[in-house]
């Protein structure tokens, strides 16, 4: 937690904590073996329950969101360079070096899931194939609020498939309104973006290895309801 607030080096680790090397080997350690994962379940189901929810949501929301990498390269990082679709038009840029993460939350604002990836244009189907595993552990989602690059019948078919239960509703933007405008359960998960980006860790993507840029982001539950769980326990 104190990386993920501070975005400092493993070699800055404060003195009056651990080693960083016994740090760095159980973070690396519960990445691959999925503690991490687990311990953000409980959590999850502990902050519905102090919201006087039922642990498993009926409805959740998906977006994504670019992040632009650090200024690295080598063999050892997974390939980053980002080929821009939509985003392309808006920053007038041919390519950027970054990943991508999908977001997945409740319309408590908590996180459900995350998939982090090299980013292209084809948002939909690489958000598919990662997150079709994850609806299983939430057997009552009815109902997927997503935005136009969700779009398109293929992402359709392929959920429908897996999860023929579960609706999607595509949440569009004005074309006759400019400037911000709340749209409806969109600003949820935007706000739980906004929230991710107050850690300097995730400002950037500084990770070589998208798991551990993906393992950075279970920590950074919704802040209200999370640290409560975690005092109170």
């Amino acid at each position: 937690m104190y990386i993920l607030s501070t975005g400092c080096q493993w070699r800055a680790i404060p003195k009056d904590l651990p080693p960083r090397s016994s740090v760095y080997d159980y973070f690396d350690l519960w990445t691959y073996d999925g503690t991490l994962e687990r311990i953000h379940h409980v959590l999850y189901e502990q902050c519905r329950e102090r919201a006087q929810r039922e642990a498993s949501p009926t409805a959740a929301i998906i977006d994504s969101q670019t992040v632009k990498s650090a200024e690295k390269g080598g063999a050892c990082i997974e390939s980053a360079r980002v080929r821009c679709g939509q985003e392309a038009t808006r920053r007038r840029c041919a390519e950027i070096k970054g990943k991508k993460r999908h977001i997945l939350v409740d319309t408590l604002g908590l996180l459900l899931h995350a998939i982090v990836h090299p980013a292209t244009f084809k948002i939909a189907m690489e958000a598919f194939s990662s997150m079709t595993t994850l609806f299983g552990m939430f057997p009552f989602l009815k109902m997927l609020f997503a935005d136009s690059g969700y779009r398109g019948p293929k992402f359709a078919k392929g959920l429908a498939k897996v999860l023929p239960h579960l609706d999607i509703e595509i949440v569009k933007r004005s074309d006759q309104v400019s400037g911000f405008v709340v749209l409806p359960k969109r600003w949820i998960v935007e706000r739980t973006i906004a929230w991710l980006n107050r850690c300097r860790r995730l400002a950037k993507d500084w990770e070589n290895l998208n798991r551990k840029a993906l393992a950075f982001l279970r920590p950074r539950l919704n802040p209200p309801h999370a640290q409560k769980t975690m005092q109170s326990g």
